[in-house]
C-alpha cells in the first residue's frame, strides 16, 4: 500500500542580523586614500579670488585670497556644533603643519596664511593632492588642481 506524502513544516529562514557599519578604512600612507568626491570652481573679482571644492551636497572646502592684505584663507564649512577649539592640519607630500584656527564664522572654520607661506607652495605642488584634517570631522583629500595655484598666485601678484 502506498503512503500519502507527509508534509513537514519547515522553519522560516533566519534573517541575518543587520550589519554594523564598516569603519572607515585606515591607510598606512594618507596619499593612498581616495580623493574626496567633488570638483573645484574658481571665481575672480577685483578684491579677491575664491576656489570652492564641493559636490551636489555642498561646499566642502574654500580657498580664498584677499588681495589687499595678501592673505590666503581656508574655510572648512561645518554642519555640526564643535564644542572645543579643533586642531586644523594641512598635509602635503613634503610638509605637514597644524594651523591656528582664526575664527568659527558663518558655519565655517577659518585659518589664514600670508601669501608667501611655503605651505601654500607645497599644497599646489603636492603630487596632485593635499589633505585637510580637522578634529572631529572626516579628512578631506583634495586634488591640487589649477584653481588652487590660481588663488595663491592671485595673492602674490
Amino acid at each position: 500500500m502506498a503512503r500519502a506524502p507527509v508534509s513537514v513544516a519547515r522553519p522560516a529562514p533566519a534573517r541575518p542580523a543587520p550589519a554594523a557599519p564598516l569603519p572607515a578604512p585606515a591607510y598606512v600612507n594618507w596619499m593612498d586614500a581616495p580623493l574626496t568626491p567633488g570638483a573645484w570652481e574658481y571665481e575672480d573679482n577685483l578684491d579677491n579670488s575664491v576656489a570652492e571644492f564641493g559636490d551636489r551636497s555642498g561646499t566642502a572646502f574654500v580657498l580664498w585670497c584677499d588681495r589687499q592684505t595678501r592673505v590666503v584663507g581656508m574655510d572648512r564649512p561645518v554642519t555640526s556644533v564643535i564644542n572645543q577649539q579643533p586642531t586644523v592640519s594641512i598635509r602635503t607630500e613634503t610638509v605637514s603643519r597644524q594651523l591656528p584656527l582664526q575664527a568659527i564664522h558663518n558655519g565655517s572654520l577659518t585659518v589664514q596664511l600670508r601669501a608667501n607661506d611655503p605651505l601654500l607652495d607645497a599644497m599646489a605642488l603636492s603630487k596632485g593632492r593635499f589633505a585637510v584634517e580637522v578634529d572631529g570631522l572626516p579628512t578631506l583629500y583634495l586634488p591640487s588642481y589649477a584653481e588652487v595655484s590660481r588663488v595663491i598666485e592671485d595673492c602674490r601678484g
